[in-house]
């Protein structure tokens, strides 16, 4: 399905250098999976499954198009997110268009905790800059990026690729919090396995569930297991105990029923699994070949497992 309106004579910078019609640009952006078990907004990874955007300045107007997944469930018009993280990208660039074409081709699921909304947010805006000519630094795409989601964990992971460590920084006199990231040495045998169900979750819902503040216990337990984490993710015999958390996931278990279940039966099996973002995925990171029994009892109960390797940066193609 497509849509066409009329949009402002100018789409991104109005000031700046206007890009004539006849430029495309492909991008193709990974999924993500954040807090890893005890990161909570602060531990993110890219994941081997991507969404692609093609996007090609126009004369005028927008038109938009959409395959896969959301198909028929998202907004065709401005208020589809790639365009507003590609008008927001120009505008940060300097770069003004008259027109856009973007065709989204759609593989991450949408409201499964793989982070759809953050790829769709950083696809826009690496298709922005790669018109404008790279002029945006990893450190601006990770704050345009941070800046649509409210926090730069997953954002930071489609951007930079590989496990990444995410914070937020307040600055006094600003109402605008200033997103950072760095990368994080993962072992190259890492691997993940997204057991996906058919069922969607809300973040604002179980997010909601979550307390406005923890007992001092569980949160010294919380930074040990986090610490841990960023060198499991090189040494994955520390995986285990490593995605142990006490801070979010046992206060969503209510709403998330089935994904707590699956938990406890791949960890009760030694697996390294965990909540993936806010749900209702689950993530498990391993070395070796996950048991076809233990898989098979998983689809019996509806679940998609999907293979994925450690994902590298969102990038042209």
């Amino acid at each position: 399905m497509a849509a066409e309106s009329s949009y402002p004579e100018i789409i991104g910078a109005s000031g700046g250098r206007v890009l004539d019609a006849g430029h495309e640009v492909a991008i193709s952006v990974p999924a993500s999976t954040a807090n890893l078990g005890p990161g909570f907004d602060s531990l993110g990874m890219a994941l081997g499954l991507y969404d692609t955007i093609r996007v090609r300045t126009a004369g005028s107007g927008l038109s938009l198009t959409v395959e896969g997944e959301g198909a028929g469930d998202v907004p065709l018009d401005a208020s589809h997110l790639v365009y507003k993280a590609t008008e927001a990208g120009l505008r940060a660039a300097g770069v003004g268009v008259r027109g856009l074409a973007i065709a989204c081709v759609n593989s991450i699921p949408h409201s499964r905790g793989l982070g759809s909304s953050a790829s769709a947010a950083v696809a826009g805006l690496v298709a922005a800059n790669a018109l404008a000519g790279d002029v945006l630094s990893d450190e601006q795409l990770v704050q345009l990026a941070g800046e649509f989601e409210g926090h730069p964990d997953n954002a930071a992971a489609s951007v930079l690729g590989g496990a990444v460590v995410a914070w937020t920084e307040r600055v006094p006199g600003s109402r605008t919090p200033i997103y950072r990231a760095t990368r994080v040495e993962t072992a190259p045998e890492l691997r993940a396995a997204a057991f996906v169900p058919d069922f969607s979750s809300s973040t604002a819902e179980t997010r909601g569930l979550l307390p406005e503040t923890v007992p001092h216990a569980d949160a010294a337990f919380n930074a040990s297991r986090a610490a841990l984490m960023t060198v499991a993710l090189s040494r994955p015999e520390f995986l285990f105990t490593a995605t142990e958390d006490r801070l979010h996931q046992h206060y969503r278990a209510p709403a998330l029923e089935q994904t707590t279940k699956l938990i406890e039966m791949l960890r009760g099996q030694g697996l390294a699994a965990t909540v993936s973002g806010a749900g209702p995925t689950v993530l498990c990171l391993h070395t070796g070949e996950l048991d076809d029994a233990m898989r098979g009892k998983a689809a019996e109960q509806g679940w998609r497992v999907l293979d994925l390797d450690i994902a590298e940066r969102a990038s042209r193609v």
